[in-house]
């Protein structure tokens, strides 16, 4: 899956299994992709290696939180509606190429 930043783009992967909803990048560095997951309503960065930005979706993917350069060791909950939430974790600073109330779009 990709999402398109302007006339960039990036890799996104969608976490699945329970493995890649538990770990999602923890442990990674030189992050260059997202990871989604869809149904969930908040994270954490414990055992994070690198800053990361959150984007809280609703169910049309309408961005409804934007956290910048989350630390190590914190736990973020973007609404209490977990079936109709969403997360998308990317690399630091991409975060400010979107908005409150933008909508999200990604492609296959």
């Amino acid at each position: 899956m990709v999402l398109f930043i302007g006339k960039n783009k990036i890799n996104i992967k969608e976490a699945i299994t329970f493995n890649e909803r538990l770990n999602g990048l923890i442990g990674k560095t030189n992050i260059d992709y997202g990871m989604l997951f869809r149904k969930c309503n908040s994270i954490h960065t414990f055992f994070m290696k690198e800053d990361i930005d959150i984007i809280g979706l609703d169910k049309d993917d309408k961005i409804i939180y934007i956290y910048e350069n989350l630390g190590k060791n914190r736990i973020i909950k973007v609404n209490n509606k977990i079936n109709e939430t969403s997360i998308l974790e990317l690399p630091k600073g991409l975060s400010k190429c979107f908005k409150l109330n933008d909508y999200i779009k990604f492609q296959n």
